[in-house]
Parts: structure tokens; C-alpha cells; sequence
């Protein structure tokens, strides 16, 4: 397993895991449970070690598919550029994490409002990590933007040839 391999096989880390971890963390407010709150930062912590794992290895991807015929300079560029502030806002998201689960462990008087602020971060974090991964599946995904996809059948004929 190469960088490349291991970016497009990463990167799915966390995006799912900071919407499922906003999920579990809203269900643990809701609730008023502090286990499930846990459950929460430790999904949060696990996204923001993978988006960095994810940025690591995103040069060595670059690398490997900028010359391939087709894939535009400029949806590479994007997707980089999108992935800074999904990088910072994940880091942010885990380093909130761990201190919320300091206070919920700790159970002190603070551990519902840095909850809350942990899951406003959560929110906008899963916005921007999802906007990069649309961004990364532009880059070879030809079919997320090709209406003509849509309108085809097997075999790449179009469905009303006879």
C-alpha cells in the first residue's frame, strides 16, 4: 500500500466519523448522557487524527494522479486549498474534544456548555470535510458532474437508441 492508497482509503475517516460523532454527541445532550458524550470525543479525536493522516499522505496523491490524462490542475488545486480549513477545523474539533472529555470525566459544572460548543464546532467542521471530500471525488470521479451518466444504459449506449 502506497501514500496515494492509503489517502483515498483515510479520507473517509473523517467525514463520516465528525457527522456520526455530532449525532452521538446530540444524542448525549438530549439524553444527558455523559457515556455516550465520550463516545462523542472519541470520534471527534479518531476524525482528527485520520484528517491529518488524510493531509499527510494528500501530496504523495497529487503526485500520482496530476499527470494522468483528464484530471484538471484545477480541481486538484481546490480540493487543496478546501482541505486546509477542513484540516484546521478537525484539529480544532479534536483538541475541543479532549478537553471536553476532560470535564465530562472530571464531571465538572462546564461539561454541557463545552458540549454545546464542541457540537457547534462539529457542525461546522462536517460542512467543510464533506466539501473537501466532494472536491477530492471531482478529481477522478467524472461521473459526480456528467449529466449525460444519468441517461445512459449498460454499455454507455443512451437509452432511447433502438
Amino acid at each position: 500500500m502506497n501514500q496515494t492508497h492509503l489517502h483515498l482509503l483515510i479520507t473517509h475517516l473523517p467525514i463520516f466519523g465528525s457527522i456520526f460523532g455530532g449525532l452521538v454527541l446530540a444524542h448525549g445532550l438530549w439524553t444527558k448522557s455523559n457515556p455516550t458524550k465520550i463516545a462523542a470525543y472519541n470520534l471527534f479525536i479518531i476524525s482528527a487524527i485520520g484528517v491529518g493522516v488524510a493531509y499527510l499522505t494528500g501530496e504523495a496523491a497529487e503526485e500520482t494522479v496530476e499527470n494522468i490524462q483528464g484530471v484538471a490542475k484545477k480541481m486538484i488545486d481546490q480540493h487543496e486549498d478546501f482541505a486546509g480549513f477542513a484540516l484546521v477545523s478537525l484539529i480544532i474539533l479534536g483538541v475541543a474534544s479532549i478537553g471536553g472529555l476532560f470535564l465530562t470525566l472530571r464531571r465538572s459544572v462546564l461539561t454541557k456548555k463545552v458540549a454545546f460548543v464542541i457540537l457547534f464546532i462539529s457542525i461546522i467542521s462536517s460542512c467543510l470535510v464533506a466539501r473537501t471530500g466532494y472536491l477530492g471525488g471531482q478529481i477522478r470521479h467524472i461521473e459526480i458532474n456528467n449529466p449525460t451518466t444519468s441517461t445512459q444504459g449498460q454499455g454507455g449506449e443512451n437509452e432511447d437508441d433502438d
